[in-house]
């Protein structure tokens, strides 16, 4: 079994993303989840750039790391500088980490815009090497734009590969900064590449790749430079990046252990690759990517009536792997497009009970697809969907019943406009009346909702709105046209969507809020015949 290094560079190149930001306690705590996973190399970035970089490296002193080696960042030395008197050398000497890595110019086009000349390119790239080798650091060379640079200048691109092994270095990563290149030119370069190195040496090189995802290429790439000879790849988790982000490792992993039958990382570190990838968004405050390949949401997801049939006999007949190895799960959909196979599957997985008779399931795919035609999507509200299904088989017990609410708006002058909520509920035999104030009529509402139900249910307090969103299902009708509301939550554990449809935005909303809650208090299971005591 082929043993391929990866090396996570999410702390760096995927905080160059657009509005990702990490702190240099958010970036520990990404660290020590990809130590847990047993990612060989973590770069945690570049010593000495900003504030940022040089407390994370402060704080990489005083933390233990049982798997991962951190890796610090940097560039060779500036034109025609000594190499003991370049403060980014000395900065990465400084850091106090044991592995080095530092990118240089590959292509000569790149050369010819800093305005110095081949050879010097050349000398940099060389002294930095060894000045870094001579100080006892683990010294990896990313040549930066390599693909591009071969194909301008393959002849002065291999003397820029053959200046860092000249300087002491044996692991040298092939770039593709701007993301352009195809899986056929990788295939073929790295190969050329990989033979001239190993015929020029007598000691082993070894390749690694680093793909960026301009082309939308950089896991296919990065898979087919590993199937050409490059035993490290470089990426991030999510595919987060610079413009259109890495190689996203949360593909790349499976791929290798699973499909390739390569070492990368063992089969049940696999299994918190899905919890790794939702760590780190939720870290970066970014809203998870359903369709991202292996562990998004919709990974797995069936909608179609006889996908499902097909799925509940054999589950390969719709399924390229099982979502179980990589922490997935499958999920079955409900949608006008569902059948009986859909609802049974469904009722099971939420724990709905449901009897064998074929005309309620027909009744409840009937009344689900009566309500989509008035503009309700349940594929994308499975909160709604589990509630909706226990009204439809009398199993629905309400954790709280609205008695009324009143909201106001108000807008003086230049103000921002600011609203208020009054909420009447009623939970078991306990009225509560509560009011609240909030940014706009649905945050005061939550606001007033949340305030009467967490003094009973105090275990709200970990669920948060983290995406709110509107649709005019019949634009031509202005504004009496009916809106979608649909609402994301977030707990401790996923996040879960909710739905409401009516001619009113505010009472949309309402829908899709008490829903959210509802849904919350099912997970819970707390009993509503003792809320009185």
């Amino acid at each position: 079994m082929k043993t391929v290094n990866l090396y996570d560079t999410t702390l760096r190149d995927g905080m160059q993303g657009e509005n990702i930001f990490f702190s240099p306690e958010d970036k520990i705590k990404i660290a020590l989840r990809l130590d847990d996973m047993a990612i060989p190399y973590i770069e945690g970035g570049w010593p000495g750039a900003n504030p940022n970089a040089m407390r994370f490296f402060e704080l990489v002193s005083q933390t233990q790391f049982k798997n991962s080696k951190i890796t610090a960042f940097g560039s060779t030395r500036r034109p025609h500088t000594p190499v003991e008197k370049d403060d980014t050398l000395k900065a990465l000497i400084s850091c106090g980490v044991g592995t080095v890595t530092i990118f240089g110019k590959s292509w000569d086009l790149h050369v010819n815009i800093m305005e110095i000349t081949l050879e010097e390119n050349l000398a940099m790239i060389r002294e930095s090497v060894a000045f870094l080798m001579d100080h006892d650091r683990e010294v990896f060379y990313d040549a930066e734009h390599f693909y591009d640079g071969y194909l301008d200048n393959p002849e002065y691109a291999m003397k820029t590969l053959k200046s860092a092994v000249d300087g002491g270095c044996r692991t040298l990563i092939l770039c593709d900064t701007n993301g352009g290149t195809l899986p056929h030119d990788i295939e073929k370069i790295t190969r050329d590449v990989d033979k001239a190195l190993q015929k020029s040496f007598q000691e082993p090189i070894a390749l690694g790749i680093h793909a960026h995802n301009d082309c939308g290429m950089a896991v296919a790439n990065s898979v087919t430079a590993v199937r050409c000879g490059a035993t490290m790849v470089q990426g991030t988790i999510n595919g987060y990046g610079e413009r259109c982000g890495n190689a996203d490792l949360t593909a790349v992993m499976p791929i290798l252990r699973l499909k390739l039958q390569m070492n990368c990382c063992s089969l049940d570190n696999l299994k918190k690759l899905r919890p790794l990838s939702r760590f780190v968004s939720e870290t970066a405050n970014m809203t998870p990517l359903n369709s991202r390949p292996f562990v998004g949401h919709s990974a797995f997801a069936h909608k179609g009536g006889i996908h499902v049939s097909a799925v509940m006999k054999e589950a390969r007949a719709y399924e390229h792997m099982d979502p179980v190895l990589v922490g997935n799960a499958r999920r079955v959909l409900v949608s006008e497009q569902s059948g009986k196979s859909n609802i049974k599957y469904k009722a099971r997985e939420m724990g709905v009970a449901i009897d064998g008779d074929s005309r309620k399931h027909h009744g409840i795919v009937s009344n689900i697809k009566e309500l989509e035609d008035e503009g309700y999507q349940f594929d994308v509200a499975e909160g709604s969907l589990k509630i909706l299904m226990e009204k439809l088989t009398g199993q629905f017990q309400p954790h709280f019943d609205l008695e009324s609410f009143r909201v106001t708006i108000e807008k003086d002058k230049e103000r921002p406009c600011y609203a208020h909520a009054m909420i009447k509920i009623r939970v078991g035999d306990t009225v509560e009346i509560t009011a609240a104030e909030g940014d706009g009529p649905v945050s005061a509402l939550d606001n007033a909702l949340r305030k009467a139900l967490t003094n009973i249910f105090p275990d709200l307090n970990a669920m948060h709105l983290v995406d709110f969103k509107v649709r005019v299902l019949e634009g031509d009708a202005g504004t009496n046209a009916k809106v979608r509301v649909i609402i994301s939550s977030r707990d401790e554990n996923d996040i879960f969507n909710t739905i409401g449809v009516s001619e009113d935005i505010i009472e949309a909303s309402w829908q899709a809020l008490a829903d959210s809650f509802q849904y919350k208090l099912s997970l819970q299971n707390q009993p509503t015949d003792n809320l009185n005591t």
